[in-house]
């Protein structure tokens, strides 16, 4: 393998680890129960 693939291959391995976890997160926020807990334990902390 040349070195001049590797920066290419870091960065798209870093890219598809964001995009999953923007994913994840997205995932979560279509859920009305994980906002509801998560409001609560914002508002929990005034």
């Amino acid at each position: 393998m040349n070195t001049h693939h590797r920066p290419t291959l870091q960065r798209t391995a870093w890219l598809a680890a964001a995009l999953a976890v923007l994913g994840g997160v997205f995932a979560l926020y279509t859920r009305p129960a994980f906002l509801v807990t998560l409001i609560d334990q914002v508002w929990s902390c005034f």
